[in-house]
């Protein structure tokens, strides 16, 4: 496959035709040379050259620095569909909808946790539940299921699980009021209900950080992110079993439907309708109620995660300055302005493994950030390091407002299963004074550091791209895995 270097750090694959199909837009990759070489290592490339040829889709496909192989789109892909007529994709999304990440500060340093921090380790891992099938601490009935899915985190506001700032400082104020709870299937909800508040498998995790660089205090203090060694805490999960079985659920009555819209593609994975179809609302107001579930998710673990802080510190909230910088969402489809050939434009953005990165003046931010610029959290490994950042003006030109959801896989998981033993990763964990909690040693061994690619290069780009600037680096010190 043909890929051209058009600037530092920008690579293209030139629209063109290929097996009977036409490339509507071209493709654009933001990467640097080692990073495009572990792209090109699985079908990443492919995935995205084949999301050009979306009816719709508009200025170009993108795959970004952490992209690699999913299902449909690539992850860490992103595109923009013409609002009505143009195609939206459950694979532009995914099966984890809004799986995303959030970060607590305290006022916390490391000096203050470091001879507690196995014991409020093994508290946070009591009660939060994790690891494959968890479910969570709360018990909800059909009715409130129902509300949390429509209400986003108006639900949990109401019911005394998040505070005002909570939501004033998560992506779309934790909800997307186009939920339809309604359109939901009754399997979808079954396998939800009992999973509110859990961890999950995988790559999802809770983890207890300390900042290890600063690179722009004035930004930092922003975000009340003030000395080195300062403690905080990354959530990192999404809408479990039931965005899995939206997805499901959704792609089988698109591909049911796709021979009535005459759309043809070059990979079934790539199932898709126009936005306007009634398939295509069904869609999006299914998504948005997994979406809404997901910003529940993570809002439960950080009232459980505050509840252990403040018994363990004996001391409340404020006190412990234990509030939320930010939360994002990596898997969503936005309807959303943007400018495409000078003209703007409504359009469908799908990100995939993606963050939102809008910069500084856009009206989504939230008001006391809106002068610097919207927070971007790209986490590392469990063994690296994950970064806070702000969006910059560079992300609407290149990137539709995006930028990378984190060091994106070298590996898959089955290969760093055989590679890796999970003792072994375990240890040098401990040799780095790491400590991890798993609910399975497969996990620790498929989420081993060496899986994935290098968090530091994966920012970089983006920051040297001005997608991103660079706010603060965090390191881990405790980490509980699915």
């Amino acid at each position: 496959m043909k890929v051209t270097k058009l600037d530092e750090n920008i690579y293209e694959i030139p629209q063109t035709n290929f097996n009977g199909f036409n490339m509507n837009v071209p493709v654009h990759i933001y990467a640097n040379e080692e990073l495009l070489d572990k792209i090109r290592e699985d079908r990443t490339l492919e995935q995205i050259r084949n999301v050009a040829t979306l009816k719709g889709i508009r200025k170009h496909a993108i795959a970004l620095s952490d992209a690699h192989q999913g299902y449909g789109f690539c992850i860490g892909g992103v595109a923009g569909t013409i609002s009505n007529e143009g195609m939206i994709s459950p694979g532009g999304v995914g099966y984890d909808i809004n799986c995303g990440v959030r970060l607590l500060r305290t006022n916390l340093h490391e000096n203050d946790i470091k001879s507690g921090i196995s014991d409020l380790l093994d508290n946070l891992v009591k009660t939060i539940p994790s690891g494959l099938g968890s479910e969570g601490k709360i018990s909800l009935n059909q009715s409130e299921l129902n509300k949390l899915l429509d209400q986003g985190l108006n639900w949990a506001l109401k019911n005394g699980y998040a505070i005002d700032e909570d939501l004033k400082h998560c992506e779309e104020n934790g909800f997307l009021d186009q939920a339809n709870s309604r359109l939901v299937s009754k399997r979808a909800k079954r396998r939800g209900i009992d999973q509110v508040g859990s961890v999950g498998s995988g790559n999802h995790f809770v983890e207890i950080q300390k900042v290890l660089e600063i690179y722009d205090s004035k930004l930092a203090n922003k975000f009340g992110i003030h000395d080195i060694s300062q403690i905080c805490i990354m959530i990192h999960t999404g809408s479990r079993a039931l965005g899995h079985q939206i997805c499901t659920d959704s792609l089988r009555n698109i591909e049911k439907a796709m021979k009535r819209y005459n759309v043809n593609l070059p990979d079934r994975e790539l199932a898709c309708v126009p936005a306007n179809s009634i398939e295509g609302q069904d869609y999006f107001k299914q998504m948005a109620c997994a979406a809404n579930f997901g910003f529940n998710n993570r809002q439960l673990i950080t009232y459980w995660v505050r509840e252990e802080f403040t018994n363990y510190f004996q001391k409340d909230v404020d006190d412990l300055d234990m509030h939320l910088i930010y939360g994002v969402c990596h898997n969503i489809l936005k309807v959303e302005e943007h400018k495409v050939n000078g003209k703007k434009e409504i359009l469908n953005v799908h990100r995939k493994g993606a963050t939102r990165a809008f910069p500084k003046g856009h009206p989504e931010i939230p008001k006391d950030y809106r002068s610097i610029g919207q927070p971007v959290l790209i986490p590392g490994t469990m063994g690296t390091a994950s970064y806070l950042c702000i969006g910059k003006p560079k992300s609407m030109e290149l990137t539709f407002g995006s930028t990378a959801h984190g060091s994106g896989r070298k590996m898959s998981r089955r290969g760093a299963d055989r590679k890796y033993a999970a003792k072994d990763v375990r240890n040098k964990l401990y040799e780095k004074n790491i400590l991890i909690r798993s609910a399975s040693m497969r996990v620790i061994a498929e989420e081993a550091p060496g899986a994935y690619k290098d968090v530091d290069q994966v920012v970089k780009v983006n920051d040297d791209l001005n997608i991103i600037s660079k706010v603060a680096k965090l390191a881990p010190l405790a980490v509980i895995k699915g």
